[in-house]
């Protein structure tokens, strides 16, 4: 079993704050017309986004039922069938089988278009951006005149892992709600509930590989337990990384979307987190180690090297073999 998609997902755990101020809002009558959810990859806030579309459309009396999934709010929210929901996010790419790197200036302009009309049940009018940071230029500039004046009783909520690629512009006309990380109490419960035939222990590792649910859903599909292993096995190797085992590893990984991006992902969080805990003082020996190997600056180029390398890789569908390759090198280069 997998988590729902977020729009069908009636589950949600850890973020009671950022609910209670949705909640307050609405029953003081002051929504702002725009909306911008952040916090890390996988940890609920698009899930977050469609709860607060459903409360709303639901209507004020509806505060119980609006995320209960036998109410007809949430079967349409789920199907994409309701008519004062419009949601935006990057398009399918048949061609390449994966999603396409940009949001599009046309599909900014259906925001604009669908909040002229009238809400066909007489409340709100909603769009949901998800992905908001991959809004190409113009379709950033083409949503920014919509957030410059927005027609009444109209929701924008823009969802974004990454709030730092928005427009300042953008940005500063959204109220923001930041929503962190879960628990260990509270992953264990999310965990359970969507793997409940895999054994505590590797539930247990997955948690500690990422604190959010969505992204530990995600590495437990790509093995992520057996890439986190390779991860730790090149860096303890690190600067002598054998060339052998170099071309064992990206074998293994290139043959997979999946296994080239969890390697890339854990990849870099082994790299910050040793970073982050070294500049604390709070290292482990391993970590101590690594980051000994070279200024704290340099790993910090390092890993920007390393998300470009993913980023293209990804973006034109080159090598992922070669780039695995190169990616050790990376780190074998003093």
């Amino acid at each position: 079993m997998t988590a729902p998609a977020p729009r069908e997902n009636p589950f949600l755990l850890g973020h009671a704050a950022a609910e209670a101020v949705i909640e307050d809002v609405i029953r003081a009558g002051r929504i702002h017309h725009a909306w911008l959810l952040t916090g890390p990859e996988g940890v609920g806030k698009a899930t977050l986004a469609y709860r607060f579309a459903r409360r709303l459309l639901a209507g004020p009396q509806a505060v119980s039922s609006a995320n209960d999934p036998a109410s007809p709010v949430f079967r349409r929210v789920a199907a994409g069938t309701h008519a004062d929901l419009l949601t935006i996010e990057r398009e399918w790419d048949d061609k390449r089988r994966r999603l396409r790197s940009e949001i599009v200036v046309d599909s900014a302009r259906d925001v604009a278009d669908f909040l002229r009309l009238t809400p066909a049940e007489g409340g709100w009018r909603i769009v949901v951006v998800d992905g908001a940071e991959h809004l190409n230029r113009n379709a950033a500039n083409a949503l920014l005149k919509v957030l410059e004046e927005p027609p009444p009783r109209a929701v924008l909520l823009l969802v974004s892992a990454s709030p730092g690629r928005l427009l300042p512009t953008i940005r500063s006309r959204c109220r923001g709600l930041r929503l962190g990380e879960l628990g260990p109490a509270d992953m264990e419960r999310v965990l359970a509930r969507c793997l409940p035939d895999m054994d505590p222990a590797e539930r247990a590792a997955l948690a500690a590989l990422s604190s959010a649910p969505g992204r530990a859903l995600a590495l437990a599909q790509e093995q992520g337990v057996e890439v986190a292993a390779l991860v730790a096995d090149v860096l303890r190797a690190t600067p002598n990384v054998p060339l052998l085992r170099t071309h064992e590893v990206a074998d293994k990984l290139a043959r997979s979307d999946a296994g080239f991006a969890a390697f890339m992902d854990l990849l870099r969080d082994a790299i910050s987190a040793a970073v982050r805990n070294a500049a604390r003082g709070q290292a482990d020996a391993g970590q101590q180690r690594l980051t000994g190997l070279r200024p704290l600056a340099e790993w910090g180029d390092l890993w920007h090297a390393l998300t470009r390398l993913q980023d293209d890789t990804e973006r034109f569908n080159l090598d992922k073999r070669h780039a695995i390759v190169l990616s050790l090198d990376l780190l074998n280069s003093p």
